[in-house]
């Protein structure tokens, strides 16, 4: 039996809306991002689904507990779906993190999936952590419904990874504050049915930076 998996990013931070590198550092939801995770709470409230997975860090377990405050699921937090770190580029802008750290944003900005940012990781890890997470996930829950609130370097690399895109190509597809995601889990395998769903809000969210 197949496991619905329904992949949220997270509301818009006030970082986000800066334009800062996050990675594993965090920064509260903005108030469009309270407005985001609410809307996606209001729309769950009339899903039925069995659990509530998220990453641990802030900006995605706000996102989970306002969604957990309408559902009432109780919250797994799993520190596999968090972004993927970026050591001394985080808190950064891409211009800031271009001018002072020339040769690392440059290694950091060819997409390279094996490149470790000093003090943080590589994409291919990270994406690593999301696949085996998201697997237990799948396998745990057989013929059910769940869902996950992670990142956007998360979804951007899974969406890759599921369609055998190979990492390094230039992302053509947006991935949006408070974006619906689809994809089915059966045998080991991911299949992707719904990608960047807003109809839950209003206006545009923010791109992934």
């Amino acid at each position: 039996m197949k496991t619905e998996l329904i992949l949220l990013r997270h509301g818009e931070t006030e970082w986000n809306a800066l334009g800062l590198l996050q990675g594993h550092r965090d920064s509260p939801l903005s108030t469009e991002g309270l407005r985001q995770a609410d809307a996606l709470a209001t729309r769950l409230s009339t899903l039925s689904f069995s659990a509530l997975y998220s990453s641990d860090l802030g900006r995605a377990l706000e996102t989970a507990r306002r969604i957990a405050t309408r559902t009432g699921h109780e919250v797994h937090a799993d520190a596999r779906l968090r972004e993927r770190g970026l050591g001394l580029l985080e808190g950064l802008t891409r211009d800031e993190a271009r001018q002072r750290h020339p040769d690392i944003f440059g290694e950091y900005a060819t997409n390279s999936p094996d490149y470790v940012v000093p003090g943080g990781e590589s994409a291919s890890q990270r994406l690593g952590h999301a696949v085996e997470c998201l697997g237990e996930v799948g396998q745990r829950h057989p013929g059910e419904r769940v869902v996950v609130v992670t990142h956007g370097g998360v979804l951007s690399s899974f969406f890759r990874h599921s369609l055998g895109i190979p990492p390094n190509t230039p992302r053509a597809f947006s991935v949006r504050n408070a974006c619906w995601n689809q994809f089915d889990y059966h045998q080991g395998s991911f299949v992707l049915v719904t990608w960047g769903d807003l109809t839950h809000l209003r206006d545009a969210s923010r791109d992934d930076p």
